[in-house]
């Protein structure tokens, strides 16, 4: 498995949901500068399942 670790901002607040199924669903809108050009920023769009969903959805917030 692949990781990734990201440092950014949210750019606005979690959207939790929930399958048919009841899986959890968390997106949302993460902006990362870029280390060496400082004037440009990457907006990557973010799913979260599960327990870390849940965990996305109760603790963030836009601009954390």
């Amino acid at each position: 498995m692949n990781k990734a670790f990201l440092m950014g901002r949210l750019t606005r607040d979690p959207e939790l949901r929930y399958t048919q199924a009841g899986v959890a669903v968390c997106t949302f809108t993460l902006a990362v500068d870029r280390r060496m050009a400082k004037d440009k920023t990457d907006f990557l769009e973010i799913v979260a399942w599960r327990k870390t969903a849940e965990f996305c959805g109760q603790y963030f917030t836009k601009g954390k």
